[in-house]
């Protein structure tokens, strides 16, 4: 998986690579000191994970975030040394996944970052097959469609993506479906329930809402309120 690092300082960069990679062997790493050289990454390397500074000289951490989130889904963790109000609010309207601050310590990176375990596949046909899933799951998307566009016989895909990632295709697939669904939710407030199971790849709305239902204890439009419903607004 690719992973882009940007920090203003290129001993913070470094930090954060050496902290990771025992943990995350088959991650790719990139690093850029300024959001321009950021976007250029971005845009020629699919980019799962980003770790953003909040603070940084020209184009902040959070701006940052905003335009990398118009290229393209990606997961983003903010990293800073203040503790701010503004930053958190800021933080969650742009879709912020999580944010640690500096200086950063080893166990309390790897407990936010241990939702990625299962990105860390050892193979380079897995790794292919989460790249398509992360960039088509919005589409009618087969495990024989998956495995033709790699190369593999669709019974082989199937069984070593069992075997790395511990859990099987589709369920891995509804699974990434239904995290943009609660992000769509949130992002797009006017978005009808049917619109966010069409555009997350879900064939029925029915189907969607039972299989959010589920998985999350509560139904999309209930999830909506939730996440949108506060004491203050």
């Amino acid at each position: 998986m690719y992973i882009l690092l940007v920090d203003d300082e290129p001993l913070e960069l470094e930090q954060l690579e050496y902290l990771m990679k025992p943990h995350f062997p088959y991650w790719t790493f990139f690093k850029a000191n300024d959001a321009a050289t950021a976007i250029a990454i971005a845009k020629s390397n699919k980019i799962s994970l980003a770790f953003l500074d909040i603070q940084m000289p020209g184009k902040d951490g959070l701006t940052l975030g905003m335009e990398l989130k118009e290229l393209y889904d990606l997961d983003i963790i903010m990293v800073t040394a203040y503790q701010s109000f503004e930053y958190a609010q800021r933080s969650i309207r742009i879709g912020v996944n999580d944010y640690i601050t500096k200086p950063v310590i080893e166990k309390e990176l790897i407990q936010v970052l241990e939702k990625y375990h299962k990105w860390n596949a050892k193979s380079d046909a897995i790794q292919q097959a989460l790249h398509i899933i992360h960039e088509e799951y919005a589409e009618k998307l087969p495990l024989s469609a998956v495995a033709a566009k790699i190369h593999l016989s669709p019974t082989y895909l199937s069984r070593k993506f069992l075997e790395e990632m511990e859990i099987g295709f589709a369920d891995y697939l509804n699974g990434y479906r239904l995290e943009m669904a609660k992000r769509m939710l949130i992002n797009e407030p006017d978005a009808s329930i049917s619109a966010v199971a069409d555009h997350t790849g879900f064939n029925s709305q029915h189907y969607f809402s039972s299989l959010f239902r589920k998985n999350f204890g509560v139904t999309p439009s209930a999830y909506r309120l939730q996440t949108t419903d506060s004491p203050g607004g």
